[in-house]
């Protein structure tokens, strides 16, 4: 089956389904050299831009038929021109077509419109490789929404204590680079599974997202236990189905997902950490910020007062690390919870 790489939960990932290809969500690897990604987006970029566009440009993800970018944040905008430019300018490194998909998340019926006319838009582009009919669509519909059930049923096994946030992180991210009928076999074996139970400082993560586990193995090393996070390689992935097996249902799925840092406003950020982290039991509040993505910094002051928990904000963190500074300041407080 071909591929179609994608960037950020943003993408309408049911649309490549119904199209007949894979939907691959495109990570970058932490401490790998991302020198030839710095040459075209600068050091100034969130590094997992820079790492993606390393990797897409040495082939490390494989053959890709087509690239689809969504505008979740700043980083991933230069990404898509960068990009875009490549393919124009530089047609001898073969790099697939390229699309930016634009989904607003104001709570507005004109928003609701806007999104839609996106998603059809995108549906039309990808119907290159195989015209999209509402049959195709509602099939995709369906299957994507089951495992989304499925990773909602192992957030649960967490919040127990017998799964660890690392293993779902990497659960997660498995689901977003096979086919989906693989990816829910995948989820379904897990849960049937006779887990063991887990341990540990319950600490609920907010700020920058996490493509890679690292940070979550560094934490639960040190004796907490990660039963929830707030960013789009976790709960905010799933936490919503669609109403209904349609395009317009689609739309609005997409548009009333999350808040995620880089698009919702600190209110709107500041009451969702709260509510999930007393949906989780959680004891500490963690905010891990990566070094060039400003958004949870400014969200950190709000969240750390609506939660009422233990918290700390690590700020400037290089990607995929947990610096020894920020786990020393992280310690006494789960001391105190």
């Amino acid at each position: 089956m071909s591929s179609v790489g994608y960037v950020g939960a943003d993408v309408p990932v049911e649309l490549i389904t119904a199209a007949g290809l894979r939907p691959l969500r495109l990570t970058g690897k932490p401490g790998r050299d991302s020198a030839l990604g710095d040459r075209y987006l600068g050091r100034g970029v969130d590094p997992v831009a820079r790492s993606i566009l390393t990797r897409i440009l040495t082939d490390d993800y494989g053959p890709l038929e087509a690239i689809v970018v969504s505008r979740d944040c700043e980083a991933s905008l230069r990404l898509f021109y960068a990009l875009r430019e490549l393919h124009r300018v530089e047609p001898a490194l073969g790099l697939p077509p390229v699309r930016l998909v634009d989904v607003l998340h104001l709570p507005h019926h004109m928003t609701t419109r806007y999104v839609h006319a996106k998603l059809a838009q995108l549906r039309e582009w990808l119907g290159r490789w195989r015209p999209i009919g509402d049959d195709d669509l509602a099939a995709a519909i369906t299957a994507h929404d089951t495992l989304r059930r499925s990773l909602a049923r192992l957030a649960a096994l967490r919040r127990a204590n017998r799964l660890s946030g690392t293993r779902f992180l990497e659960t997660v991210a498995a689901t977003t680079g096979v086919p989906i009928t693989e990816a829910i076999a995948l989820v379904e074996r897990l849960l049937a599974e006779d887990l063991p139970g887990v341990e540990g400082t319950r600490l609920f993560l907010t700020g920058s997202s996490h493509d890679h586990p690292a940070v979550y193995e560094t934490l639960e090393h040190n004796g907490f236990l990660v039963v929830g996070e707030d960013h789009d390689w976790g709960e905010l992935l799933f936490a919503r189905t669609c109403a209904a097996p349609t395009e317009l249902a689609l739309a609005e799925r997409y548009q009333h997902n999350g808040p995620a840092a880089p698009r919702a406003s600190i209110r709107q950020r500041a009451a969702h950490t709260a509510a999930a982290a007393r949906a989780c039991d959680a004891e500490v509040l963690f905010s891990y910020a990566r070094v060039h993505d400003d958004p949870p910094p400014w969200d950190f002051p709000e969240q750390r007062a609506a939660t009422g928990l233990p918290a700390v904000l690590a700020e400037r963190q290089p990607y995929g690390e947990l610096t020894p500074e920020a786990l020393a300041a992280l310690v006494p407080a789960g001391a105190a919870a």
